[in-house]
């Protein structure tokens, strides 16, 4: 709800206007390429190698002691007098190959988290740097929380594989390869038998992986269906107890949560029953029980030294071990390749075309003259499968903003009034057309040229989680106090910020919660500090209460003194001074003029005002209810 002030240079003031559409603009860019978990590890993996390549030398001499007990054994065990030189040759070994496997272990180890400290650092800076670069639309359907969790949580879910999930994987192939070599050489018929229950386990192990992937669209979907009926319940709930069909609510609510309980009953017994015989296979116990089943088999033939024996009991125990930790690398691998594509999908998100020799817009004197030509504009603007594109929101548009004048758009809901007026500021781009300031268009224009050629206020204020002071001067760092007192003030916010527990210093969303009406103060005087010739405001009183709508719309008063006004209004009242206003429908101008000029002509303008002035103040009537 918005309303018209008189600004000191004579003007009317406007302030208003609906929220953002919420869609990625499609601009006509060509579908990015994904970007992988192999690519993003591409700045490390020179470094990543070489622990693992260390790794697998620490995990092949790790072998060596239980190799060298077996052969203590079998030397000391054997029939005659024992050879005492082989014997402490051996254990000569097997003492050396401690501080020859600590060595390449510790310095895998340290590259391996160096490299995964640089791995974070290298994809936190890339998504920071891509983001910074796309279109502001693009944030419309995506909201803080999740490139928040992209940008922290879904990197930090990969440092596990990076730092660890690598080398773990590395020593247990490397171990049980040169153990198995090993036991070849001292017998393959007893290392065949022993690979039975191995071989088993592996197996059932990759049957359950290959299960649990195919099915984890499935419980996405479950998981998705059982938010939705949570958070239709809980926001719902004040409706449909004063209904009286809190009942029916809560039934729709357990049967989604019933439904979800034996969809993911199913899929983990499932998987925990695989789980459970593949660790059965590969647990020490029943390799143990191979090993000395098939050895006595042998030995009882004929074809197997009861001494030959021991290195099986030894160094088989040993292999089942490490198999069985491939369950949780797996699931790194699997979680870390899920948050990769997500990270990756960020990465790939399509840029904010810059000019190679940014132009720059010429000042008539009396300020920069904006004129919108033949504009169309379609979220879908690629051809789908099927050869068709998205539907236009806007649809020729041909409107000049004269310096120093308001314009204001009006229509219904849907009719593109916000789209239009997001194009100033390059939240997105035409996909015909331009939008021209002072002359230049507005792709021709540095992006940090542009915004200090145009500021907006939207009607959801975002404060950033610091100082009110740094809030305010976000487009100014190097403003000093007295500047900055002198935007809150003109904002008619300076009082309530002095009221505050530490006054300036007080950090926004934890120090304080600010209402509704607070915050768009704070951010008008941003964009007073900002002082940009050119203003966009879309609806900035729409949550406010009587008494802050009044205080901020003499802030708008006073940041719209003397600057070119676009303003995006519900209410017809709020804009009835307007130097122009732009009737909108479906995607286009369907009448101009004055307040005076519309109501005369007796048009859509005429019978939207009407219908409001028989509504209740607050409830202006929708255009359909017009028609």
């Amino acid at each position: 709800m918005t309303t018209i002030q008189q600004a000191p240079s004579g003007r009317q003031v406007p302030a208003g206007g609906k929220a953002s559409p919420g869609q990625t603009a499609g601009s006509g860019d060509a579908a990015p390429k994904p970007i992988g978990l192999g690519e993003l590890l591409r700045p490390v993996r020179r470094r990543l190698g070489a622990a693992i390549l260390l790794q697998a030398v620490a995990a092949a001499v790790a072998v060596v002691p239980f190799a060298a007990v077996a052969e203590l054994a079998r030397t000391l065990l054997a029939d005659g007098p024992a050879d005492r030189d082989r014997a402490w040759a051996v254990a000569a070994v097997a003492a050396g190959a401690l501080p020859v496997w600590l060595l390449p272990a510790g310095v895998a180890g340290a590259l391996a988290h160096r490299a995964d400290l640089d791995f974070q650092l290298s994809v936190r800076r890339r998504l920071v740097e891509r983001l910074g670069r796309v279109p502001l639309g693009w944030f419309g359907d995506r909201g803080a929380a999740g490139v928040g969790k992209a940008v922290q949580h879904d990197v930090d879910a990969m440092h596990h594989l990076v730092a660890h999930s690598l080398l773990n994987l590395a020593s247990v192939v490397v171990t049980s390869l040169v153990t198995l070599a090993y036991l070849f050489w001292v017998d393959w018929r007893m290392t065949l038998i022993l690979l039975v229950p191995i071989a088993l386990g592996i197996a059932m192990f990759a049957r359950r992986i290959t299960s649990m992937t195919a099915e984890m669209a499935a419980y996405d979907r479950a998981l998705q269906r059982i938010v939705r009926s949570v958070v239709e319940f809980v926001e719902g709930i004040a409706v449909v107890k004063m209904f009286g069909q809190a009942g029916r609510a809560h039934r729709r609510y357990a049967r989604a949560a019933d439904d979800f309980a034996e969809f993911l009953d199913a899929w983990l017994s499932r998987g925990y029953r695989a789980g459970a015989l593949s660790a059965t296979a590969l647990s020490p116990v029943t390799v143990l029980l191979t090993v000395l089943a098939g050895g006595t088999a042998l030995i009882a033939a004929g074809r197997l030294d009861a001494l030959d024996l021991l290195p099986f009991v030894v160094l088989g125990l040993g292999l089942a071990a490490p198999l069985q930790a491939m369950d949780f690398h797996g699931e790194d691998i699997e979680t870390a390749s899920a948050a990769a594509g997500r990270v990756g999908a960020l990465l790939a998100a399509p840029e904010l075309e810059t000019p190679a020799e940014p132009l720059r817009p010429e000042d008539d004197g009396g300020g920069y003259r904006v004129e919108l030509s033949g504009v169309e504009f379609a979220y879908d603007a690629e051809p789908s499968a099927r050869g068709d594109a998205g539907r236009p929101v806007l649809s020729g548009i041909d409107l000049t903003l004269e310096p120093g004048t308001v314009t204001a758009l009006v229509g219904a809901s849907g009719s593109g009034k916000t789209t239009l007026a997001k194009l100033l500021p390059r939240f997105f781009d035409p996909t015909a057309g331009s939008v021209r300031i002072g002359g230049v268009d507005v792709r021709d224009i540095a992006p940090d040229r542009l915004y200090r050629l145009v500021s907006f206020v939207l009607q959801d204020v975002r404060l950033l989680d610091a100082s009110v002071r740094d809030n305010i001067r976000l487009a100014r760092p190097d403003a000093d106090e007295e500047t900055v007192r002198r935007a809150a003030r003109a904002a008619a916010v300076d009082e309530r910020i002095e009221a505050l527990p530490r006054g300036y210093d007080t950090v926004a969303g934890r120090d304080v919660r600010l209402s509704g009406g607070e915050a768009q103060r704070i951010s008008i005087a941003r964009a007073i500090l900002a002082d940009t010739p050119i203003v966009v405001l879309d609806e900035a009183t729409a949550h406010a209460d009587p008494e802050s709508e009044a205080l901020i719309q003499d802030a708008l008063s006073e940041l719209a003194a003397g600057r070119t006004v676009l303003v995006v209004a519900h209410r017809l009242a709020s804009v009835a001074g307007a130097d122009l206003i732009a009737v909108l429908d479906r995607g286009r101008i369907v009448e101009r003029g004055t307040h005076e000029e519309l109501l005369a002509a007796g048009g859509r303008y005429a019978r939207m005002w009407r219908l409001q002035e028989e509504t209740l103040p607050g409830e202006g009537a929708t255009e359909e209810e017009a028609r």
